[in-house]
Order: structure tokens, then C-alpha cells, then sequence
């Protein structure tokens, strides 16, 4: 019998806080002498009193031609972390504008710790006057603080050994499409009959949904009739309809079928199941050589897959195969059926050119 294993955690654990310190009549108050202050209401973060101070004149000398404006952490004998950052509010945009930050450190309120930022030169008060953020004779003040607290340690447990496998339902899925219970439809593609069910196949294409649930004539027929297809693509849409893959002779674990990813495409298309048709650009994507840029160039433009009409184009006018691939029968066909793809063929090795 093995020894149970204990475990707890402990986590970090802050309090954020902001106040507003609005301050009227500033003219009024200017001129009042250096370290003569104004102070905020007193306001708590993270179980400490804090407030804002502003003096107009500056705090002391070397501050004497500026504004200077302080944090200060309130009480006797505190010591605590905190972050704090200090905002003027921009009144043409409403929004607070970055002044002085202080990172985290110690606050202690028996010394001059206890105030941020440690400089008294906030803002040239020049550059104050004639800014937006004084307007109407006032001015706003934000503060941020960020406090950080005791860390949070939970309570000894057990260690969880119980390990939660991956999910199968795509394997289970699979699973439904090859056994016979529960199929309500039925399609006859190319003279081959293929059994599925309904409510699944309309959960992954809107346009299942639309011709077995809608107004169309098949919502009611038990039997289908797909034109223009060949039943091998049509057993791979189901295949992917039900186990969102593609079996592993297509891709990855076995041999690439280029004409067969073309067909899928168009299914993909032509059913809305538009993974499907980003799995089959990426295929056709990788594989790309001088044989079937130009067919699968065409597909792109036919069916609005634009990433992979990029990568055709790019493809096509590269220097080192251009000429390989305009000596092909496939790039011969694309001239006479499809000019104003070549079109763009074209304009892409122009602007490759110039640059």
C-alpha cells in the first residue's frame, strides 16, 4: 500500500484601489508658498488609509518650478507593499495620462518611505498651465494603488491521483457513423447508398440544416440524391462530419492525394463546413509544386479561399519555377479558361519585379 500524498498551495493575493482627487479654483490656491498643501479625503486600500497631496508651489527647492503631487500611506507604525501610480486627467479626452509610476515596494509610515514618488518634481508647472489638463480653473487627479496582501495557503489535502483521460467522443463518433442504430436518411451518391443521421450532420453544416430540417423538398424525403459527386468524397465528408479528421491516408500518416483534397474542398464549400475547407487549404498549401499550383490556384479563386490564392501566386512567381510551371499542361489550361486568374499570375510578377 502506497503513502498518501499531501499537498496545499499558496497564492498571492493583492487589493487594488483608485481615488479621484478633484481639485477647483487652482489659480486661487497657486502662490500659497512651497510645502503648502492640499490634501485629499483620507481613502483605504487594502486595509490601509491612504491620500493624495498637491502643492501648487512645490515641495521645496528644488522643486520650485514645478507642481508637486504625493501618495502618502497614512497611520503609525505601517509597513506595507504596494504599487501606486499617479494620473493627471486629460479634460479635452476625459482620460487619465501616464505621469509617475513606483513599482512595488515598501511603504513605511514612520519615514519618508511612506510617500511616492520620491521626487517633488511632478510637472513643470509651465507646462501644466498650458496644457489640457488644467481647464476651467481645475484639475483631477488619479490615483492607483495596488496593495500587496498576506499570501493565501489553503488547507492540507490529499493529492489527487485520479487521472481523467483525454476524450474520445470523436472516436465514439466514428463509432455511430460505421454502425446502423439510429439512422433516419439516407443519400445515394454516384450509385452508392450511404446511411447517416440526420440531427448530427445538421449540428455540422447549416446547409444539412437547411435541406433536412427546412422547407426543401428533402426535409421530408428519407432518401437524398446528391449530383455531381463522387461517393468516395462523399464517405470523407462523413468521415470528417462525424470525427472532425480526415482519415490518416490523406494527410500526415499516409500518402497525399492532391486530386482527392481538391474534391474535398469543394465539398467543404459546397456544404459550409468550413474547417474542413481550412484542413484541406493547408494540405494543398504544403504540397504545392509545379503539377498543381495552377489547378489548385484556380480552386482557390473559385471558392474565395484567399490565404491559399496568396500562396499559389507567390508559388507561380518565384524565379527559380516560373518557367517549369508555365510549360505545363495544367498552367495551359488555366490561359484558356480562366484569363483573368492569369490575369493576376500577372500583375504579381510585375509588382515582384519593380521591387
Amino acid at each position: 500500500m502506497s503513502t498518501p500524498t499531501k499537498v496545499s498551495t499558496c497564492t498571492a493575493d493583492t487589493e487594488q484601489g483608485k481615488h479621484v482627487f478633484k481639485i477647483f479654483d487652482y489659480s486661487q490656491h497657486k502662490g500659497m508658498g512651497q510645502k503648502m498643501l492640499i490634501r485629499s479625503g483620507t481613502f483605504t486600500v487594502g486595509g490601509h488609509d491612504w491620500s493624495v497631496l498637491f502643492y501648487p508651489d512645490g515641495y521645496s527647492l528644488a522643486s520650485i518650478d514645478c507642481i508637486s503631487v504625493y501618495v502618502e500611506l497614512l497611520g503609525k507604525e505601517r509597513m506595507v507593499w504596494a504599487s501606486c501610480d499617479l494620473r493627471l486627467v486629460n479634460h479635452t479626452t476625459g482620460l487619465p495620462s501616464f505621469v509617475h509610476k513606483t513599482d512595488l515596494r515598501m511603504f513605511n509610515s514612520a519615514d519618508f518611505s511612506r510617500f511616492a514618488p520620491q521626487t517633488g518634481m511632478f510637472m513643470n508647472r509651465s507646462k501644466f498651465e498650458s496644457s489640457a489638463y488644467l481647464q476651467n480653473d481645475s484639475l483631477t487627479i488619479e490615483c492607483n494603488i495596488n496593495v500587496k496582501k498576506a499570501p493565501r495557503v489553503s488547507a492540507t489535502r490529499l493529492l489527487n491521483k485520479i487521472e481523467v483521460p483525454p476524450s474520445n467522443i470523436t472516436v465514439q463518433l466514428g463509432k455511430l457513423l460505421d454502425a446502423e442504430e439510429g439512422k433516419d436518411v439516407t443519400f445515394i451518391v454516384g450509385g452508392e447508398t450511404f446511411a447517416a443521421h440526420k440531427i448530427l450532420l445538421a449540428m455540422r453544416s447549416p446547409v444539412f440544416k437547411a435541406q433536412l430540417y427546412g422547407p426543401m423538398s428533402e426535409a421530408k424525403a428519407e432518401h437524398v440524391t446528391i449530383q455531381d459527386m463522387q461517393p468516395a468524397v462523399f464517405r470523407t465528408l462523413l468521415h470528417f462530419i462525424y470525427t472532425d479528421s480526415l482519415p490518416l491516408d490523406y494527410h500526415g500518416g499516409g500518402t497525399y492525394n492532391c486530386e482527392m483534397i481538391w474534391h474535398l474542398l469543394e465539398a467543404a464549400d459546397r456544404y459550409a463546413v468550413d474547417r474542413l475547407s481550412l484542413v484541406c487549404q493547408s494540405i494543398l498549401c504544403k504540397n504545392l509544386d509545379v503539377e498543381n499550383v495552377s489547378t489548385t490556384l484556380v480552386l482557390a479563386c473559385q471558392h474565395g479561399c484567399n490565404r491559399l490564392k496568396d500562396d499559389c501566386l507567390e508559388f507561380i512567381t518565384s524565379k527559380s519555377v516560373m518557367d517549369a510551371v508555365v510549360a505545363t499542361q495544367s498552367y495551359k489550361n488555366l490561359k484558356i479558361a480562366y484569363p483573368s486568374v492569369l490575369l493576376e499570375v500577372l500583375e504579381k510578377k510585375m509588382k515582384s519585379c519593380k521591387t
